[in-house]
């Protein structure tokens, strides 16, 4: 008799579903039917153990990857079971404050801020502060941000319900994270970081919440965990110590987003942490050939970060791993297509079966120039996501309105069509608002006799929010939809702007809504569904199939797979990285060698690394071969185009920099002495930057000291001051205290390169001080 839960696994993927019980981790490499082994490991605690599916927590990256577990599970144990809780972090964060965020006094409606509501509130900041992109830009705001609620006590600030006190010797970067907070606090609204924080804050200081939630989760399986962050470990084992049933499943190889915060120790030291885990290896390979796995193995071998294994497969040798050495960019492009025209002919292929990847995105010029001029029909993944898209954040922002009256959408929508609403009248609303301590649109509804806000654009806004909200009562969402564009104008704007793209996604959009209508089989409610929106992110990309090549970043590859894989650009300063490297050193070495192993796993058949000479503008070098070409035995791929003897010996130089002595003259508590700064105390050695982290006593700072300074002495009969620990109180002065990242503006080369790396050189390693270990109990 078949079993639809157990057949078909092999006998590691059948050792990991049955293993439920204690703490499981799993080592699953590329291709290894990972996510086979996690659904199924559900439907057999469902079904075989009789577990309820409302007590099994499922955690992921993306929605796209929790709807398509979803739809597993269900295939294996039917249709009527609770799967709510195979959901993203944030996705199971938002469902946990609806319930427990009053524990803080937030309203349970609380608004959650997607990328382009936080730049519409530093809109509003910039205009207060009369700072423009010459100033800072969003980019670099939002990183500082995000690095300010990881690193501080902010949270105790918003609950004290105070404002910060103008300062003018604050840095202009911190003035800019005090409005934003204040606010975020004034409309009750979270971006994704808050998300994590306000939940962990929540169960850290509420015994009662957290016992609560612990006994009703008796199984969390996390996936992808060589990806979760340390507040993201922390929330899953602060939930998991009652029944101390918590599954890991990931691959530290394939760990590619540590500038992001993730802690690919946790799972590789896992079992150090918790010595009774059970650790199952799943190295067999079902996607690539021998041969292109040769390659993978051989290179992510050199990482020290790492499980180690091997994988293999049953699989025939197949083609040859190719390397292609061009004299030019324009020679390198050009060969990709020709080849690419060769697959074509000499194989039963589509032009959706070949892939191009590279490092960053401005390496696709050369490529598509080559591809246009053969007539080889191409597209790139990773635009405009489609919920960030104009036309869509009208919908959204006129639906959220309706049901929530935030102030984000307000701003967006009141003149949107035009509705002679300019700027005299938006600040007389703003200053009664303020003086009221009402929301925008209740302000207006306040004042409808005001001068300036009895306006008729006005008052036929307002009548249209009032009918809107009336039909919200009776119609269903994909319904009301169409009646917001109909009432408000937009769908005559979008027909006068002539792009027929912006009608075709708002069709897109309701067909999404009646299909959520259909699958529910009853009406979608409107907050939920705004909520769940608002958490889709640049991991759930369309990648609906398309008879075109395909050009992306290596990064958005990840978890996918196709046939024939390019890697272009395979070029040293690139590949890897050089500004990653310049920011984290060897661990940036260890992270973009995991990259290259990504984009070599992502190859079913055919396997191939181009490069080429020339100038390298990201280095100011003349090119050469990435290092990690000469981590790669010759006997495991053919090359074609000529390298010289000097290139070679002038690239094995190169990569001998970084495996420099790394002895240190001091240790962690050394007093030393500088130049300039005098005494000073080492509180951090970080071999991976080759630095120290000093506290300089009379300065009150930390600093950066690079190992190779000779200059900083020992000065053992020094005395350094102690540095009080930081509270909620001391926020305002921990930003004064924090060095302002935008005193020095980037060259706009490296300023291009940078933001087309997809962030990925950010430096998200420890902040400065003591470092707050990952692997210390949370308690």
């Amino acid at each position: 008799m078949n079993d639809p839960i157990l057949d078909n696994l092999n006998p590691n993927q059948l050792q990991a579903v049955k293993t439920t019980e204690g703490y499981v981790r799993v080592i699953a490499g590329a291709g290894s039917g990972k996510t086979k082994a996690l659904t199924s490991r559900f439907a057999y605690i469902v079904d075989r153990l009789g577990i309820n599916s409302s007590n099994i927590l499922c955690v992921t990256f993306t929605n796209k990857a929790a709807q398509e577990m979803k739809k597993r599970v269900k295939a294996l144990i039917g249709e009527n079971y609770d799967v709510s809780f195979i959901t993203t972090y944030h996705g199971f964060c938002v469902r946990f404050l609806r319930e427990e965020i009053n524990k803080i006094h937030y309203p349970k409606n609380f608004i959650i801020l997607d990328a382009e509501d936080q730049k519409s509130i530093l809109r509003d900041v910039f205009t207060e502060l009369q700072i423009n992109s010459k100033h800072l830009t969003f980019k670099q705001v939002l990183r500082f941000i995000s690095k300010q609620k990881s690193s501080s006590n902010y949270l105790g600030y918003i609950l004290e319900n105070k404002s910060f006190e103008p300062d003018e010797s604050d840095s202009l970067s911190s003035r800019v994270f005090q409005i934003y907070l204040d606010k975020q606090k004034r409309n009750y609204a979270l971006d994704f970081d808050d998300l994590i924080h306000f939940t962990a804050f929540i169960l850290d200081n509420n015994p009662d919440v957290l016992f609560k939630w612990q006994q009703n989760l008796h199984y969390i399986q996390v996936d992808e965990a060589q990806d979760s962050s340390e507040s993201q470990f922390h929330l899953v084992e602060m939930l998991s110590r009652v029944h101390q049933n918590l599954f890991l499943v990931g691959d530290p190889d394939q760990t590619i987003y540590e500038w992001r915060g993730a802690k690919p120790e946790y799972l590789v030291e896992f079992d150090t942490i918790f010595p009774d885990t059970q650790t199952i290896i799943m190295n067999r390979n079902y996607r690539s050939t021998p041969n292109i796995l040769k390659v993978g193995n051989h290179i992510i071998k050199n990482n020290t970060v790492r499980v180690d294994k091997d994988m293999i497969t049953d699989k025939p040798e197949g083609f040859e791993v190719v390397h292609f050495h061009g004299k030019n960019d324009f020679e390198e492009s050009r060969w990709i297509a020709s080849e690419i025209k060769e697959i074509l002919q000499s194989e039963d292929a589509s032009y959706s079966d070949i892939t191009i990847l590279y490092r960053s995105n401005h390496l696709s010029r050369n490529i598509e120039q080559a591809l246009i001029k053969d007539n080889i029909p191409y597209t790139i993944f990773g635009g405009i996501r489609f919920f960030e898209r104009k036309e869509i954040k009208d919908v959204l922002s006129m639906l959220r309105l309706i049901v929530q009256g935030d102030n984000f959408s307000f701003l967006r929508m009141h003149n949107q069509p035009t509705r002679g609403l300019g700027k005299k009248f938006l600040e007389r609303l703003s200053l009664l608002a303020g003086e009221q301590n009402l929301s925008l649109l209740q302000a207006l509804e306040k004042n409808t006799t005001d001068k300036e806000l009895s306006k008729k654009g006005a008052l036929d806004f307002l009548l249209l929010i009032n009918e809107l909200r009336e039909t919200a009562k009776t119609k269903s969402i994909s319904d009301l939809v169409k009646i917001i564009l109909d009432k408000s104008g937009l769908s005559e704007l979008y027909r006068k702007d002539g792009d027929e793209d912006r009608l075709e996604n708002i069709k897109e959009l309701v067909n999404s809504m009646l299909l959520l209508e259909k699958e529910n089989n009853a009406p979608v409610n409107i907050v939920e569904y705004l909520q769940e929106i608002a958490l889709y992110t640049d991991l759930d990309a369309d990648t609906q199939q398309q008879d075109k090549v395909r050009l992306m970043t290596i990064h958005i590859s990840k978890g996918l797979e196709f046939p024939y894989v390019f890697l272009c650009g395979f070029t040293e300063g690139i590949l890897p990285s050089a500004l990653s490297i310049k920011e984290r050193r060897k661990r940036a070495i260890e992270e973009e060698r995991r990259l290259m192993y990504v984009a070599v796993t992502r190859a079913e058949k055919r396997f191939y690394m181009t490069d080429s000479e020339g100038f390298n503008f990201t280095t100011g070098l003349n090119k050469y071969p990435s290092r990690f070409l000469f981590e790669i035995s010759e006997e495991f791929y053919v090359r074609k185009g000529k390298l010289s003897p000097e290139i070679i010996q002038n690239n094995k130089t190169k990569s001998d920099v970084l495996q420099s002595d790394t002895q240190t003259t001091f240790k962690e508590g050394d007093l030393v002495m500088h130049p300039v700064w005098n005494k000073g105390k080492v509180k951090t050695v970080d071999v991976e930057k080759n630095q120290y982290i000093v506290e300089f006593a009379v300065i009150a700072k930390e600093k950066p000291i690079d190992f190779s300074f000779k200059h900083l002495t020992s000065a053992e009969d020094a005395d350094t001051e102690e540095t009080t620990d930081f509270t909620a109180q001391d926020l305002q002065q921990h930003l004064k205290s924090t060095p302002n990242p935008f005193e020095k503006t980037e060259s706009e080369s490296e300023k291009n390169v940078f933001e087309e790396t997809q962030d990925s050189d950010i430096n998200m390693d420890k902040d400065s001080g003591e470092e707050k270990k990952w692997w210390k109990p949370w308690s």
